[in-house]
């Protein structure tokens, strides 16, 4: 499975952004998807995922502010960012998982940063 992530930048408080990852390598289908942040001195955290049939989870952080999603046409999942705090900066990482399986698949890292 490869994943690339694409869409990061800088950004002032309250803006927006798109992040996108593209997944080639296997069925789109059969991987939860999702999105990490790791921030300078932190630990890698998650932040939102999409399973297979489009159920959704957010950390409570982000609730409300982001929005994760799936296109099977595009093998592209999307983690639109609104009201970005400065707190949002990090490096966003893309993740796939069979659900049946414990190891997770990582794209590269995309930086996000929010001037306040």
């Amino acid at each position: 499975v490869q994943l690339q992530a694409f869409g990061g930048g800088l950004v002032q408080a309250g803006g927006s952004l798109r992040l996108s990852c593209s997944f080639s390598g296997d069925d789109f289908r059969l991987y939860i998807m999702g999105w990490y942040r790791q921030a300078p001195g932190e630990e890698r955290e998650p932040v939102s995922f999409i399973t297979p049939v489009g159920s959704t989870d957010y950390t409570n952080s982000v609730k409300g502010r982001f929005t994760i999603s799936r296109d099977y046409a595009k093998n592209t999942v999307y983690l639109q960012m609104n009201t970005l705090k400065p707190e949002d900066t990090a490096v966003y990482y893309c993740s796939a998982r069979r659900p049946s399986r414990k190891n997770i698949m990582w794209g590269q890292g995309t930086q996000v940063t929010v001037s306040s």
